[in-house]
């Protein structure tokens, strides 16, 4: 092999080392102002503020911005505090905050028998198939769901029932993320309907129902 041809293979060799070099170089050199190389930046470095930050865009020199008045974040009091929370004021609604039909009724059993049926029962004693299921392995820990025709449960505000089934309680695990607020006023209104029809009385019924029922029973 001619000899510039050696010296030309030597010369590209030294040349293909000069960039390893310089990689290995500023990686190896101690931290200063200048940073490291960097070749695929993903999202490391942002033309963005952080918290508390100086701007000199604005006014005020601040980088953080008030919120334009009349915002409301996403999934927040779009119907109202009361439709909303279950309460205003810090305090729980005792009323509907929507109308309470027949659909309204037959959305709140079908949202009622998939999410609270395996635990409070289909007629709400706290018999479901779940607990029936728990206290025949009998391994301990388990706690009984509350049955929902007890007079604590009741007596409850209707808001306080709402949050209940948004936020859970004590082992009952908050369906916030899975029911949105108009379903769960569904499910309070059919939870109250079932709690009348286990606590209702001769005098609750129509007139005529009531002198149907009399006529039956004196039969």
């Amino acid at each position: 092999m001619p000899r510039w041809i050696l010296n030309l293979l030597v010369v590209g060799v030294l040349l293909t080392l000069i960039p390893l070099a310089w990689v290995a170089k500023d990686r190896l050199a101690s931290k200063g102002d200048r940073t490291r190389i960097h070749i695929i930046p993903d999202m490391d470095k942002q033309p963005k503020y952080k918290a508390q930050e100086a701007s000199s865009l604005f006014a005020d020199g601040r980088a953080a911005r008030e919120e334009p008045a009349g915002t409301v974040a996403r999934g927040e009091l779009a119907g109202g505090a009361a439709f909303v929370e279950g309460r205003v004021a810090g305090e729980w609604v005792t009323r509907f905050p929507l109308a309470v039909d027949a659909g309204l009724l037959e959305r709140g059993r079908e949202r009622y028998a998939i999410f609270c049926a395996p635990c409070h029962g289909l007629s709400g004693y706290g018999d479901g198939i779940v607990n029936e299921r728990a206290l025949a392995l009998a391994e301990g820990g388990w706690t009984p769901p509350t049955s929902l025709h007890t007079d604590l449960i009741r007596e409850r505000p209707l808001g306080q029932l709402y949050q209940a089934i948004a936020a859970g309680v004590r082992n009952m695990p908050a369906y916030g993320p899975q029911i949105p607020p108009r379903d769960r006023w569904a499910i309070v209104a059919y939870v109250k309907a079932l709690q009348l029809s286990q606590h209702a009385s001769l005098a609750d019924l129509p007139a005529d129902q009531r002198a149907r029922f009399a006529q039956e029973a004196g039969r």
